[in-house]
């Protein structure tokens, strides 16, 4: 499968041109299902402190969750549960337009240890650089109700929350884009499958996966911590419940049209096959590790805005 992308105008802001000239600070790091465009700058334009600072490559996750915060979110709950819940943070800079909206579902092996935090300083950078973010928390393994199926069963209500309520927060919900993390890649990738037969389908237009689990039988038979985690996800192993397995596994026959996998080549939590392999449209940014895709300052963050730039711009 192949993706299509669509040249950048060159009557683009300041703001949308810097994000385009990422594409070239990559380095040629990108080995694609489809090469970008490049972009203009413009004469007039100066250089941003994140193109004058050397990107990073695979960094740790204490280094992410080190990262500063400023805790600008409202507090929203899509259901009755306690974990049934999102932050939804909003730009600062006021413009003519209402801006996209990004719903992302966070990593964490599907683990109640692992909650939203670790995700709240990529949303603050993409609330500035100009998107709406609706982060969702949900119950995951050890929490009441969470494992296979509720912990997918509470994003889809909190996408559905989204499309219903955000309106009145100055949010554009006709321009959505759905992302995910790991194993939040896995529960993204599945609730675009489920919400592109809805009605409000064309509110979605585009799915997301960074560092995605696509495959549950074969991640299973992993040994790191995370692929060791998936059985208590399912509740049985590959071999006693191979028709969960297949439920919990994003179909690349069933996915969203507008699907991308996005993954680093360095990712030593999740393996490159569960991109290469997975049948679905997929960008490699090579050196970039698991935890690259939730630090605003790597190279693979780069990559992202470019990525929400083709199908969400600003």
């Amino acid at each position: 499968m192949s993706a299509e992308f669509s040249s950048v105008p060159k009557s683009f802001s300041k703001r949308n041109t810097v994000l385009w000239l990422l594409r070239t600070v990559g380095f040629g790091l990108l080995s694609a299902c489809s090469a970008l465009p490049t972009a203009e700058l413009a004469t007039n334009t100066k250089p941003s402190a994140v193109l004058t600072a050397a990107p990073l490559y695979n960094v740790s996750f204490n280094s992410v969750l080190a990262l500063p915060v400023k805790n600008q979110d409202m507090k929203l709950a899509y259901g009755k549960a306690a974990l049934q819940f999102g932050l939804l943070s909003l730009p600062v800079t006021k413009v003519s337009t209402k801006p996209p909206l990004v719903i992302f579902v966070h990593g964490g092996c599907w683990l109640n240890a692992y909650d939203i935090g670790h995700s709240k300083a990529l949303s603050q950078a993409l609330t500035e650089a100009g998107y709406a973010v609706w982060s969702l928390e949900y119950r995951r393994v050890g929490d009441e109700g969470g494992g296979w199926p509720g912990s997918f069963d509470d994003i889809v209500q909190g996408v559905h929350y989204a499309q219903a309520q955000f309106e009145q927060y100055g949010v554009d919900v006709n321009r959505i884009a759905l992302m995910g993390h790991s194993a939040g890649g896995q529960l993204a990738l599945l609730a675009g499958e489920k919400l592109a037969g809805d009605k409000k389908a064309a509110q979605i237009q585009a799915v997301i996966g960074l560092a995605a689990i696509t495959d549950m039988a074969s991640y299973a038979k992993g040994s790191n911590s995370c692929q060791s985690a998936t059985a208590q996800f399912i509740g049985a192993s590959p071999e006693k419940a191979p028709e969960l397995y297949q439920q919990a596994s994003p179909s690349p026959d069933k996915i969203h049209p507008k699907t991308l996998l996005l993954q680093g080549s360095a990712d030593q939590i999740v393996p490159t096959t569960q991109a290469t392999d997975s049948g679905m449209p997929y960008r490699m940014v090579e050196k970039a590790g698991h935890f690259d895709w939730i630090h605003p300052q790597s190279a693979a963050y780069s990559q992202l805005i470019l990525t929400l730039q083709e199908f969400v711009p600003l």
